[in-house]
């Protein structure tokens, strides 16, 4: 079998940072449509690169959102201890704590399927608002419990709460649960045939899905312009200048992060996703 050109992933930080170490060695080039966290990007590998924004961008969205909304409420943070999730809650926390307000901050363990005592415990230190940096699987538990117990409180969280996964968890519960994630690309007129095609094919187009196939596009533009499959060239390819993909254009900076890609506020209501800014 010939040896791979390119790996379009991880989704998960834990999983891309150490797979890099060993994709850059190689010369293989990796872009990750999910991937959010600083540290894949920060350590000078030239074939690494993301679609995707960074944590210090997306935790400083919600947390301006947190102060605008909820000023002077009861605040938790938590994480569920994975380099993503642990990742991007300390940004939020230390923008909340700049800007004077004072949260309570704490991890939990992923994988278990009682947080009854979180729950618990926020609900008798009046929380009113949750950020939680963590996976759809464990948040969509703790909302549910947490309306199940009564406890009041709006949870916000990272982008993996983009698939209906999450709803499927916390039910009705997922009414008003607020989250960050990229501008829905959807939107965009390049991005018709493709989310067309997706859908003859009975596949969505939404979540990562087109960022996934941006990192494609990219990369084989990068190719074609340097003429060869050679790591390090097509990695200089790429970064030296924008690509016309179904996300809008994509210029990757110098650590191989994609400028363009925002973050914007989310919300669940109904089972559907809506902007709500």
């Amino acid at each position: 079998m010939d040896q791979p050109k390119l790996v379009v992933g991880h989704f998960c930080s834990s999983s891309s940072i150490p797979a890099s170490d060993v994709y850059a060695e190689a010369n293989l080039i990796q872009i990750s449509p999910g991937s959010t966290n600083p540290q894949l990007t920060e350590r000078g590998l030239k074939t690494v690169f993301r679609i995707c924004g960074r944590d210090d961008q997306q935790g400083l969205v919600a947390a301006e959102y947190i102060l605008r909304h909820y000023p002077n409420k009861n605040i938790a943070v938590l994480d569920d201890k994975s380099t993503a999730g642990k990742g991007i809650a300390d940004v939020v926390a230390l923008r909340l704590q700049k800007a004077g307000e004072k949260v309570i901050r704490q991890s939990y363990v992923a994988g278990e399927k009682d947080y009854t005592a979180l729950v618990s415990r926020m609900k008798r230190d009046g929380i009113q608002i949750a950020y939680i940096g963590g996976y759809y699987n464990e948040i969509g538990l703790i909302v549910r419990q947490a309306a199940e117990a009564g406890a009041g409180l709006t949870v916000m969280a990272n982008d993996p709460l983009m698939t209906s996964d999450f709803s499927a968890i916390a039910g009705e519960a997922a009414n008003g649960t607020l989250f960050t994630f990229m501008p829905d690309p959807t939107k965009n007129a390049q991005a018709a045939d493709a989310a067309a095609r997706l859908k003859s094919s009975n596949m969505s187009a939404g979540g990562y899905t087109l960022y996934a196939y941006a990192a494609v596009q990219v990369w084989a533009d990068a190719v074609k312009r340097a003429g060869t499959f050679d790591g390090p060239q097509v990695a200089a390819a790429l970064r030296s200048q924008p690509i016309q993909t179904v996300i809008g254009p994509v210029r990757f900076n110098t650590k191989g992060d994609n400028a363009a890609p925002g973050f914007v506020v989310y919300r669940w209501h109904n089972n559907i996703v809506e902007a709500v800014e």
